[in-house]
């Protein structure tokens, strides 16, 4: 713990503090379902806009671009074309449909449309994503996190393993605003956590230079002289590394997905007042994501010029499940190389990321499985019931997050594949969307026919490839592993074209023609 100061943990627990303090205080006027996963409608778009932004940017996120560029290029700029360019397509098609009454998950279209059947199943399937997706990002986050806040204090005094201790912490302290201030106190906090992790990428962007020989037109001449600037891959390829495809075409149908299908983001969305206010909100995010992820991609870019003349203070890590060693520059920069206070709020920076996707996580998982299975079952409850249930789902989904991250801490390659979970049941969920709002006549069997043939071929496309001694046939045939950004297209495309198959194979039984008088 000596590389921290007084100074610097007055700054990480004021953060802590007032965090949950903004939780507290939204939550005194939760009086009902619509208030706790709606926010009553009430809040502004900006907020919301900004909350979108922070609910898909985990700590993994804040660590990882940096290591990408430091370990590489600027090529994964690529997939954040396709962030934007879906986030423009949802504003002008699927927002209307999200206000067309009002609705608290996506999958409510489905029953609207298609029938009470595939409403749950898109439910289910996300209340499984989620979990796994969620609870390994709890987890993978947690190891760097124990590396700057120190075994001794995870360890809660010797009373539990120090990476069980840091899961615990953050689900808990993200739990406590979740659990009393619902959906507006999420969106609230995201936002403050949005101009905290995007203060601290502008910090290191502009303060490493100042520590690099030549200052910033120095750092980023070596930078391009070391192909760390490089962009633009045109060359067409479904296995590594990024290209321009997958972000233009890969990279939109995934945040068509996870933007339009999962409830994870689209619960900010119908938190807004209306249509209008809707497609703002996604707009602002479009306008912030390329930004954003631009700045950590330089920093990574810069950490590399800084470390090719200073040696490491801190030995570099070995590579952990689910995290590579490159994972580890950023934080071990923060801790080494930046003044006190500063360093505190550098720190806060990731934590505010961790914090920001754990209660993400925790009030989408609420939601679903309280509006979409619970209040569907139980009748002739008044609203306190509900909104009681629903903060006591928020405790159990909470627990599952820390078993879930806990229990897949030793196993590689589950780890991996819940990192590519989304990706697995993303066509899953976008297909059966699309056949809602535009090709209801295919029905509830088509639809979940789709489903269920794009989670099987997804499954059987990616687990293969990760145990070594085998070797898919895919792999034999286009000559190398699917990459995870092109994941959501096939599995859109598997859902469709069985569903359209189905129809086809069993159309519907003719009305019989009635008499008339």
């Amino acid at each position: 713990m000596s590389h921290f100061n007084a100074a610097d943990w007055i700054v990480i627990i004021a953060y802590l503090a007032g965090v949950i303090g903004l939780g507290v205080w939204f939550g005194k006027d939760q009086r009902n379902v619509r208030d706790y996963f709606l926010g009553s409608k009430n809040i502004p778009w900006w907020g919301i806009g900004l909350s979108i932004v922070a609910a898909e940017t985990s700590a993994l996120t804040i660590i990882g671009v940096p290591a990408i560029a430091f370990g590489g290029n600027l090529v994964f700029i690529q997939m954040i074309i396709g962030y934007v360019i879906a986030r423009i397509i949802l504003a002008i098609v699927m927002v209307p449909h999200y206000f067309a009454g009002e609705i608290y998950s996506p999958y409510q279209l489905l029953e609207n449309h298609l029938g009470r059947a595939p409403r749950r199943f898109a439910g289910g399937v996300f209340l499984l994503m989620e979990t796994m997706a969620a609870g390994v990002r709890v987890y993978v986050a947690c190891i760097p996190i124990r590396l700057m806040l120190g075994d001794a204090l995870l360890s809660f005094g010797g009373l539990m393993n120090p990476v069980l201790g840091a899961i615990v912490l953050f689900v808990g302290l993200s739990l406590i605003y979740t659990y009393i201030g619902g959906v507006k106190a999420v969106i609230w906090t995201d936002a403050v956590q949005f101009g905290l992790f995007l203060a601290g990428g502008l910090f290191a962007l502009f303060y490493i230079p100042t520590l690099i020989e030549g200052g910033w037109s120095g750092a980023f001449a070596k930078a391009a002289e070391g192909g760390k600037l490089h962009w633009l891959n045109t060359a067409f390829t479904i296995s590594a590394p990024f290209n321009i495809w997958m972000g233009v075409i890969g990279g939109t149908a995934m945040v068509l997905s996870t933007h339009g299908a999962e409830q994870l983001i689209v619960q900010r969305v119908l938190a807004c007042r209306n249509v209008a206010e809707g497609r703002k909100a996604l707009a602002l995010s479009a306008v912030v994501i390329f930004p954003l992820f631009l700045i950590f991609l330089l920093v990574g870019a810069l950490l590399w010029v800084f470390y090719q003349t200073h040696p490491f203070q801190i030995p570099l890590p070995e590579a952990r499940p689910g995290i590579k060693a490159n994972d580890f520059i950023f934080p071990i920069f923060m801790m080494t190389e930046v003044p006190h206070v500063l360093k505190g709020f550098l720190i806060v920076a990731i934590l505010s990321a961790a914090m920001s996707s754990i209660s993400s996580a925790l009030t989408a998982l609420a939601s679903v499985s309280t509006m979409d299975f619970v209040k569907q079952m139980v009748k002739g409850r008044d609203e306190e019931y509900f909104l009681r249930f629903s903060r006591n789902s928020t405790v159990f989904w909470a627990a599952v997050l820390v078993g879930v991250a806990w229990l897949t801490r030793e196993v590689p390659f589950v780890l991996n594949a819940a990192f590519s979970l989304r990706g697995l049941t993303a066509g899953a969920l976008l297909g059966s969307l699309f056949i809602a709002v535009f090709w209801k006549r295919l029905g509830a069997v088509a639809a979940m026919s789709g489903m269920t043939a794009s989670l099987v071929v997804m499954n059987l496309l990616f687990w293969p490839a990760q145990i070594e001694a085998t070797k898919g046939w895919w792999m034999n045939t286009f000559g190398g592993e699917v990459f995870w950004p092109w994941f959501t297209l096939i599995g859109t495309v598997v859902n469709l074209t069985v569903a359209f198959g189905v129809r086809a194979m069993f159309p519907p039984k003719p009305e019989p023609i009635r008499a008339t008088d």
